[in-house]
């Protein structure tokens, strides 16, 4: 697939300059610092030396003191609390986080994940009637709730109040809930404003923690859960996420909770994982226990005391994100053969695919490969409870909320983020919002942004990377939306020896410029060019730099994002 390079523009060279000077590092470093928002000393240092001290105090959120006082008032009349949260990674680790820390302070305490099928995403009215029916007085709900209008008025009617703890952009109104956190609320002065929903949830307990004179070290054991939830729900790598996310690298690689720790291990991987590393192991695994089967699964498996019980779920789980693959696979391929024998589909700007066969469970994973293989924003749908359910995936640049707030009518619900969503209509809606999504689509997108675009941070010299260079460059980490690896560009580089073939279509090789060290590189997805990379024959890269493990060896490898043969 075609992409483009664009290179970031030149930041202010005067600050960038000062402080490459300032800290005695690379000019090439000091732009990117800038690039990121830091053009001064005492903010490099507290980017490069992340620390606990640099969150922000909890109570800053509005409605964070009415939540505590009504928790706090739960616990001394031993009222029944139900930690609410939705099935996916976020929805998951915030239970898991919030129940295991509560559980610890009171004892009339238990969890509620919805069925994905039965009950669908969010506050459901069964959730409610089982909190009614069971006595709870207080639903604690996570990663869920800004949209509960109706909902939460029924409880309340049913004689359950509710506490929302959620991340997602609220609507036009409140829900009339005892608190309501979220750093989006317009009325919000919370400084960060890209916590995800288990982020909201460390909040939560942060401030309960303080307000009762608990050590900060025991919600810092939380952290582990915490990045899981901040890799996967793919929120911004920066300010206060970079910082958990900092804290909850160290967790999970150093002493993960038992049941991360044997997630991990049949996963067949134990230390040095980053956020990526999360979001393509551990990440799916959990989101098969909810995709597969019933969600609850995961929250035993990340609550879990004992090593041999969290093993049991481990495999368990292990298998379910087996059997989600297949899945996935079976119907990507399906989707793939309905959109390249339509010559309809092929000539749109958008891509909506329907089958009343497909797995509910894994539309979302179908949606983002038909975005990676296509590049435009993507709509996989399929039927559920008598309903049709759909999941989105956008590109780069193009808000996907937005765009279905131009078909809502034709909805039942939706919800979601900028870049991915989900969705309900109605069957007979199908053709129509295929049409209305795509005119909306076509009339709003522009075109550079149906195009991959590979984000260059810098021109780099080869002979540049040096130890000294890398060590700095690491310190960037952790990585993520907002906060990518950075992308570098060397042009006139030469193949030494001969490029291989790896797997069906990646390429091995080692480049060089003149005066520069060699250096190994890997590019995935680049067989195409084999055959033009050729001895003296120069060509241009562009590039991540990382650090290859083999067999205990260290190295400076380059991951190769694109190539540019000179004809």
């Amino acid at each position: 697939m075609q992409k483009r390079w664009v290179i970031r523009e030149n930041t202010n060279e005067q600050a960038a300059n000062s402080l490459s000077s300032e800290l005695n590092i690379d000019p090439v470093l000091g732009r990117m610092l800038v690039q990121r928002g830091i053009d001064n000393f005492d903010d490099a240092r507290h980017f490069f030396r992340p620390d606990h001290r640099h969150l922000h105090d909890p109570f800053l959120m509005k409605d964070m003191e009415k939540a505590i006082e009504r928790i706090e008032d739960a616990i001394k009349a031993n009222e029944k609390i139900l930690i609410y949260g939705d099935y996916d990674v976020d929805g998951t680790t915030s239970v898991a986080v919030v129940y295991s820390f509560l559980k610890k302070y009171h004892r009339y305490l238990e969890y509620y994940i919805p069925d994905r099928y039965l009950e669908g995403y969010g506050v459901s009215l069964k959730g409610i009637d089982y909190a009614a029916e069971n006595g709870f007085t207080l639903i604690i709900a996570l990663d869920c709730g800004i949209k509960a209008v109706d909902k939460v008025a029924y409880a309340t009617e049913r004689g359950v109040d509710f506490i929302i703890c959620d991340h997602h952009t609220p609507g036009d109104e409140i829900p009339a809930a005892i608190a309501v956190l979220d750093p989006k609320r317009t009325d919000c002065e919370y400084p960060y404003k890209e916590l995800s929903g288990c982020g909201i949830g460390f909040k939560l307990i942060q401030a309960f923690a303080e307000k009762n004179n608990i050590p900060f070290e025991e919600i810092l054991g939380y952290t582990d859960l915490l990045v899981v939830s901040i890799a996967c729900d793919i929120v911004h790598i920066t300010g206060e996420n970079r910082v958990l996310a900092y804290l909850g690298l160290q967790k999970l690689n150093n002493n993960p909770c038992i049941g991360l720790k044997t997630l991990m291990d049949v996963a067949g991987r134990s230390s040095n994982y980053t956020i990526s590393d999360i979001v393509f192991s551990i990440g799916p695994r959990i989101n098969a226990a909810g995709r597969i089967d019933d969600a609850k699964h995961a929250v035993e498996l990340l609550i879990a005391c004992n090593e041999d019980n969290a093993k049991i779920k481990s495999e368990l789980i292990n298998l379910k994100n087996i059997e989600r693959k297949e899945h996935d696979l079976n119907i990507t391929d399906e989707a793939l053969s309905m959109i390249d024998n339509s010559e309809v589909l092929i000539a749109r700007k958008s891509t909506v695919v329907f089958s009343e066969n497909w797995h509910k469970g894994v539309i979302g994973i179908v949606a983002s490969r038909l975005t990676e293989k296509y590049y435009r924003p993507t709509v996989v749908l399929t039927r559920s409870n008598g309903h049709v359910a759909g999941s989105a995936r956008s590109v780069l640049g193009y808000d996907l909320y937005e765009a279905l707030c131009g078909c809502s009518d034709l909805l039942i619900q939706f919800g979601g983020h900028k870049y991915a969503a989900g969705l309900t209509m109605q069957p007979e809606n199908v053709e129509a919002f295929m049409h209305r999504f795509e005119e909306v689509v076509s009339t709003s997108i522009k075109p550079e942004q149906l195009i991959q675009q590979v984000s260059i941070d810098a021109l780099l010299e080869l002979k540049q990377i040096e130890p000294k260079f890398f060590r700095i460059l690491s310190q960037f980490s952790p990585f993520g939306p907002e906060n990518m690896a950075p992308v570098f560009l060397s042009k006139n580089v030469y193949v030494c020896g001969s490029a291989m073939p790896v797997g069906t279509n990646h390429i091995k090789m080692s480049v060089m410029q003149p005066g520069s060290p060699m250096f190994d590189c890997i590019a995935f997805g680049h067989g195409e060019f084999l055959d033009k990379i050729k001895k003296d024959v120069p060509f241009d890269i562009c590039y991540t730099i990382e650090e290859n493990i083999w067999r205990e060896k260290r190295s400076i490898q380059l991951n190769i994002k694109g190539i540019r043969c000179r004809d």
